[in-house]
């Protein structure tokens, strides 16, 4: 079905796609917002270029997706605490937030549907973010090995990125100024998701590991489950299931944290680079065992 309001053009064969014709200083009428929402579900991963918008806006524009998060160990803005600044200043020497390969917020019960990420000043170079599709990771997999993982069930936590011990927590707090991070006991809490998903409102089915958080199979000790695990980590952001973005000032980015992992690359070190993330927030993942009526439209 062709687009009427909006010009939706794909940046790589596996995702992501730049839509033009929208302003998203200003409320959008129904009709926008529609085929913005189906270039969402096509694309899994949305940019729009030249954006001008106040925090207010970007919480607006948020809203019309869902109930907004405020993220329990990253600090948001005073007066709008779901809106996450992501800074690293140009005398840092920590790692990025977010760099290395996940999917948002996974060790919530009911994790995002996705993030908007707002670029409010960028490196003359480097600071790109890479894009993974979830949905072609699980396709490519073998039959056998598609059956066995819709049985299992995996552990997730934020106990590697945010626990008082973790090596992220040490490294963050010796090397970054940028960003107010809470680290404690709280973030060693457990949750349970199914290792293949079905998106619900497509209907197709997702890889849903992720390095970051992900722990170990229900029911697997550590040592059995890593093994697997590694596996699917690489396999799942192999080059021809990606797609790599390069910021400008203005620039947007909303992915589908229900079926992509995304990686904010580390290499413009003396630059300084701030983002404004705005997180809506999800539903509790299921697999459909039998076909999901999304899946035939």
């Amino acid at each position: 079905m062709p687009f009427k309001k909006i010009e939706v053009r794909p940046i790589a064969g596996a995702l992501g796609a730049e839509l033009r014709g929208v302003d998203l200083s200003s409320p959008l009428d129904d009709e926008t917002f529609d085929e913005v929402k189906r270039a969402f579900h096509e694309n899994l991963v949305i940019f729009f270029r030249d954006q001008q918008i106040t925090p207010q806006q970007h919480v607006e524009f948020a809203k019309r997706f869902g109930k907004l998060d405020v993220h329990p160990f990253a600090k948001g803005l005073d007066d709008l605490p779901e809106v996450l600044p992501v800074i690293k200043e140009a005398a840092d020497h920590a790692g990025n937030f977010g760099g290395t390969w996940h999917s948002d917020v996974t060790f919530y019960e009911e994790p995002a549907l996705g993030s908007i990420l707002y670029a409010l000043e960028t490196p003359a170079y480097g600071g790109d973010t890479m894009f993974a599709n979830m949905y072609m990771a699980y396709d490519a997999l073998s039959d056998g090995l598609k059956d066995r993982l819709e049985g299992l069930t995996a552990l997730h936590s934020a106990s590697r990125a945010y626990g008082a011990e973790s090596r992220t927590s040490r490294r963050i707090a010796k090397g970054s100024e940028s960003m107010e991070i809470k680290f404690g006991e709280d973030a060693e809490a457990l949750v349970e998701h199914p290792v293949v998903r079905t998106h619900p409102d497509t209907g197709r089915k997702g890889l849903f590991v992720n390095h970051v958080f992900t722990q170990r199979f229900k029911g697997w000790t550590q040592e059995e489950s890593q093994p697997l695990l590694d596996y699917l980590y690489a396999h799942a952001v192999r080059p021809e299931f990606t797609c790599r973005f390069q910021w400008r000032d203005g620039s947007i980015a909303f992915w589908d944290n229900r079926c992509v992992q995304h990686y904010a690359l580390n290499d413009y070190h003396g630059q300084r680079r701030e983002m404004h993330r705005v997180t809506v927030c999800g539903d509790r993942p299921f697999l459909a065992r039998e076909a999901h009526p999304a899946a035939a439209e």
